[in-house]
């Protein structure tokens, strides 16, 4: 994400980079970022290397925001590896062309760092979100791999470390920012995601958009990730086999498990969890009370936010994670792991519950939801009052608003 002001001109125009701007967290919070910024009287334009039509946020595409693609024809990996340095040298692309054409005082990045020294070179201010240390995110196997990673985890850290401000999505993101660049001798600033509320109170049929899905007549829990394994979904679906033995035949009849998400068919990992999460339903003998829907439609989300019964978020460690958010919006009460960023946003027991990661801990906070469904119903609606005191865009607009100020006085 990289976001820009004009030289010489009040807070009026701004500009955001992001490496894709596909579909997930990151991507959710540059949109908006963008939608925030905008609110607050600014001019808005995303910059980009990658912009599916088909896979990515309808404000990208209905004319909400000014989107340009730079640098799409640059290769994103060979023969799928060395992704990371690719990423660094398509937003160094993007960079050149920014400077070339357009005139500056901030920008803002996030995700990929390493053009930060070429805007200070020409005296532009930084300001850099971290949603996670990249250094973090990849297993380093091999003698290769970590001769591939040293220079680019140093240069991830020097180039962090040159930025005028850095903001971080959550204060455990904080704490293993602070772990994973000891080298940089500055506190970041949390500035939490938000969800455009807007967006998810639109009016939605939700019985035309799921009628082709029976499940929508009885009670299911809806899993909302990308198909990745990080994501853990796999989780979700022991714990609700664990739950058919819990129950009896007729308490399980009517239940269902979803499992939603953004699903990408170029990428080999997305296809690989799809696969495997399929092979491991029809194992477990499920087939009849899970059901799939990959690359779901906004409408889809909305509706089945609408109708579920409860969010089950099954990642550990995560950054932040804006599904619980999303679920709590709707009054759901939500099951997530008790580490990283759902335990900030969620309340245990007061907006949902925050179980280890293990079936048998999960299944238990399913079951426990089903036999008290007034406390499930409380913690639903304890869920939409946090959300809008915490978590709305225009005080995530505001918030970012005022920082981008401060560095320009």
């Amino acid at each position: 994400m990289i976001i820009y002001l004009p030289r010489g001109c009040s807070l009026a125009g701004s500009l955001f980079l992001h490496p894709d701007l596909g579909i997930g967290g990151a991507e959710r919070l540059v949109v908006d970022a963008a939608v925030g910024l905008q609110s607050c009287g600014n001019h808005v334009t995303v910059f980009t290397s990658h912009c599916s039509p088909s896979h990515s946020f309808p404000e990208t595409q209905d004319g909400t925001l000014r989107v340009k693609v730079y640098g799409d024809w640059l290769p994103t990996t060979i023969f799928g590896r060395c992704k990371a340095l690719f990423a660094a040298i398509r937003m160094l692309y993007v960079a050149v062309w920014m400077i070339l054409t357009e005139k500056m005082d901030i920008v803002i990045l996030d995700q990929v760092s390493h053009p930060i020294p070429l805007f200070k070179l020409f005296r532009i201010k930084t300001l850099f979100y971290c949603h996670y240390p990249d250094k973090l995110l990849t297993q380093r196997h091999g003698i290769l791999k970590k001769l591939y990673r040293a220079p680019l985890d140093y240069f991830e850290e020097f180039t962090t470390g040159l930025a005028d401000e850095i903001l971080v999505n959550s204060k455990f993101t904080a704490g293993i920012f602070r772990q994973a660049f000891s080298r940089i001798h500055r506190e970041p600033k949390v500035l939490y995601p938000s969800i455009n509320f807007d967006s998810l109170s639109r009016e939605v049929d939700v019985e035309h958009t799921l009628a082709e899905h029976d499940f929508v007549s009885g009670t299911y829990f809806l899993s909302i990730n990308r198909f990745e394994r990080k994501k853990n979904i796999a989780l979700a679906v022991e714990a609700f086999s664990v739950l058919h033995t819990i129950l009896s035949p007729a308490e399980f009849e009517n239940l269902h498990l979803v499992i939603a998400g953004g699903y990408d068919p170029q990428l080999a990992e997305n296809r690989e969890v799809y696969h495997e999460l399929k092979t491991q339903v029809n194992n477990e003998g499920l087939n009849d009370h899970v059901t799939f829907m990959p690359s779901f439609s906004d409408d889809e989300k909305i509706a089945l936010l609408s109708k579920c019964f409860a969010v089950v978020y099954t990642p550990s460690n995560e950054h932040f994670g804006i599904v619980p958010v999303e679920g709590m919006y709707f009054e759901k009460p939500v099951i997530a792991v008790n580490s990283g960023g759902p335990m900030e946003s969620i309340e245990h027991e007061q907006t949902g519950l925050l179980c280890d990661a293990n079936a048998a801990d999960f299944s238990a906070a399913m079951n426990s939801l089903l036999k008290h469904k007034d406390k499930a119903k409380s913690m639903g609606v304890n869920g939409k009052r946090r959300t809008e005191e915490l978590f709305s865009l225009e005080q995530f607009g505001s918030e970012l608003n005022s920082v981008v100020e401060s560095l320009l006085l």
